[in-house]
């Protein structure tokens, strides 16, 4: 398979890897003709502490141990959250008896943010994976359902009515013509999920966990260092940006035919 740069496409990526210069720049000025120097390290000294992190462990576990961590929690939460979400928005947006019955619950639980949930998961779960699990499992769950609900709601009910005429029973409906239908609001959800269930694990690591990249930041804050909590940050920012630009890729490739701008 081959992959061609169009000249929107070149003149983006030049103009992004300026502004990433342009930032690191105007980082490493800062911190040596102001007193922002003495309380934040240098980019130099970021990238060496990096390194260093991926050879020397950092509290029980080098920092690719923590990222390994913390993607290993997103995984387990965000596929809960994921299956879920969209089983309880096809049932919410195709059934009008499932709406009457979900949708007032969910309009109670859906404007709770996440860390809401954090004392009552403690009491729960007790500390540890268990609680981790369920705060990023309440953080994409909401995203998830709206956006399958939204599909399933908006499919074209003309589609919907030839297809009961010519004799098609509900299921068939349901799979040949609604859930397709489903399938780019699908992605939209799981794209918009996978970025607030990343979000999500940080407060839960700081919170009840002893290794990932948000205890990273916590023990950066509890010691002093302020190197930690850049590299924590750094690896959050990153490992963010490379999960959503796979979902997107994944998307591109799986729903041409309607792909969001």
């Amino acid at each position: 398979m081959k992959f061609k740069l169009s000249g929107k496409s070149i003149q983006a990526v030049v103009l992004g890897t300026l502004g990433i210069l342009s930032f690191f720049i105007i980082w490493q000025l800062t911190c040596i003709f102001t007193k922002f120097g003495t309380i934040f390290p240098t980019p130099p000294e970021v990238a060496a502490g990096m390194i260093r992190g991926f050879i020397e462990p950092i509290g029980s576990v080098t920092l690719l141990g923590h990222i390994g961590i913390s993607l290993g929690r997103v995984l387990v939460g965000y596929t809960l959250s994921s299956v879920l979400g969209t089983l309880v928005g096809l049932l919410m947006g195709a059934s009008r008896l499932g709406k009457a019955i979900l949708y007032p619950i969910f309009n109670i639980i859906k404007p709770i943010p996440g860390i809401a949930w954090i004392p009552i998961a403690i009491m729960w779960l007790g500390i540890g994976n268990a609680t981790i699990y369920f705060i990023i499992f309440v953080g994409g769950f909401s995203q998830m359902v709206m956006n399958v609900m939204s599909g399933a709601s908006n499919v074209d009910q003309e589609l919907v009515g030839v297809a009961r005429v010519l004799g098609l029973k509900k299921n068939h409906v349901f799979l040949t013509i609604i859930l397709p239908s489903c399938v780019p609001y699908i992605f939209t959800g799981l794209q918009v999920s996978l970025s607030t269930s990343w979000m999500a694990v940080l407060a839960a690591e700081m919170i009840t966990a002893t290794s990932g990249c948000g205890w990273l930041i916590l023990a950066g804050m509890q010691s002093g260092i302020m190197l930690n909590n850049v590299l924590g940050m750094i690896a959050i920012g990153f490992i963010g940006l490379v999960l959503a630009t796979l979902m997107r890729m994944l998307e591109r490739r799986l729903c041409s035919w309607k792909e969001r701008n």
